[in-house]
């Protein structure tokens, strides 16, 4: 927490989601009075910033990223760095040069609560997030100084499709009109081209899918049998890389599958959900056919590819997960919840601390109260209102972001001090 806000703020963004969220983010922020400054390191990151005199191209290595960085920093007394997700290569260096300076460093990710809000932080997200050492207990005296009651989510929300296009146009630029940047190395182990191929055939075949997902689940709804849900998360998602014990998605499922048949009574299923996002780049469907013949499961399994997860959860018994977000729709229906990597919710109030085997024989309930009071804390902080994708979440997620952004304090001390602003319902985003 500092004292007082510096005189004149410098923000010097790095990468964004993709799509135009951080050029209108900057526009907004030079409005407030505040420069500007944005590094991109490929034709993609070019793309979607509208401000030609701010933009600032890096052409090296990945290796010269560092002295570069230190360097932009003096040169343009920066005071603010803005990124979405901390665990990259390129963004882990640039943190650590703005903790060296003592330096506000800016988060942005996917909600926690995802798909309603998205998440903003200072310092660092999901396994570096302040949520890792905070306890429900500290979390209950802040929100003593507030009394608003906790937003419902909206009954629809419509950016997957945004989502997914501008992922592959983001790609596009990187594959066609990537020529000033040949240096350029994606963060991830596939080509850019592997990549534009997985988003196109994945937008090419989200009404195949969308069919194939509804008979999954009807059969599964209507089979009358008592079943448990593992939600899968993306391999080459930072939060399985970097916060996970496991090594792929495979080595996960070969550990559920292990406990599900020493544990689980011989009349439940297991109903393994795909992330809405999976593309196919992992065999996930494959392997869980392999391990269902080998632990004699064969009729006992349900694979169901992404989609919204509501429909599944409403009968469901128990739930695992690495560490994936859709655990708090877990446990916001007070259904049992049992997680294998550092995850911001992993609170022992309401995460089992079963052994897996147990877990599946006769999960015990969360406490509903404590997990309420944990939802609310967050809601109050870091979960903002919008989205990235869609226009209309957006301007929903600038109405208030700006601000805090703008703010000496972090959310989370904003809240303690009663410094937070009052929080938008939400609305009905399309």
């Amino acid at each position: 927490m500092t004292a007082q806000a510096p005189a004149r703020r410098v923000f010097l963004f790095l990468q964004g989601p993709h799509g135009p969220f951080f050029n209108g983010l900057g526009k907004m922020l030079r409005a407030a009075g505040a420069d500007v400054w944005r590094v991109g390191f490929n034709a993609g990151d070019r793309a979607f910033w509208f401000h030609p005199p701010s933009y600032i191209p890096f052409r090296g290595t990945p290796e010269e990223w560092a002295e570069t960085c230190h360097e932009l920093i003096t040169r343009k007394s920066v005071t603010d760095i803005v990124l979405y997700g901390d665990t990259r290569p390129i963004h882990a260096k640039a943190v650590e040069a703005a903790r060296a300076r003592g330096l506000t460093v800016h988060v942005f990710e996917e909600g926690y609560m995802r798909p309603y809000w998205v998440t903003y932080e200072r310092g660092g997200s999901n396994g570096n997030s302040r949520l890792m050492s905070m306890s429900i207990e500290e979390m209950q005296k802040a929100l003593a100084l507030s009394d608003m009651e906790a937003p419902l989510p909206p009954a629809h929300w419509g950016d997957m499709r945004q989502h997914v296009f501008y992922g592959a146009l983001y790609h596009w630029f990187v594959m066609f009109r990537n020529g000033d940047y040949r240096n350029f190395r994606p963060h991830r182990d596939l080509t850019v081209a592997r990549e534009f191929q997985l988003y196109l055939k994945r937008l090419l075949l989200m009404p195949v899918q969308a069919i194939d997902r509804r008979v999954a689940t009807w059969r599964i709804r209507n089979g009358g049998f008592p079943y448990h849900l593992v939600l899968l998360q993306l391999e080459h998602d930072s939060s399985f890389q970097m916060h996970s014990p496991f090594a792929s998605i495979t080595d996960f499922l070969a550990e559920i599958f292990e406990g599900f048949a020493k544990g689980a009574p011989r009349h439940h299923h297991l109903v393994v959900k795909a992330h809405p996002l999976e593309d196919g780049r992992a065999p996930v469907r494959r392997a869980v056919k392999q391990l269902a013949q080998q632990h004699g499961l064969v009729g006992r399994v349900h694979y169901v590819r992404g989609g919204k997860l509501a429909q599944l959860l409403n009968d469901a018994r128990s739930a695992v997960t690495v560490n994936s977000t859709a655990g708090q729709q877990v446990l916001w229906r007070g259904i049992p919840l049992k997680v294998f990597g550092s995850a911001v919710y992993d609170k022992p109030e309401f995460v089992s601390t079963q052994p897996l085997h147990g877990f599946f024989s006769g999960a015990e309930r969360p406490d509903n109260r404590a997990y309420k009071d944990y939802r609310r804390f967050l809601l109050e902080t870091s979960q903002v209102p919008g989205g990235f994708y869609s226009s209309r979440g957006r301007r929903t997620l600038m109405r208030q972001v700006v601000d805090m952004m703008l703010s000496p304090e972090d959310p989370y001390d904003a809240l303690k001090s009663g410094t937070a602003a009052p929080r938008q319902q939400l609305r009905l985003v399309n």
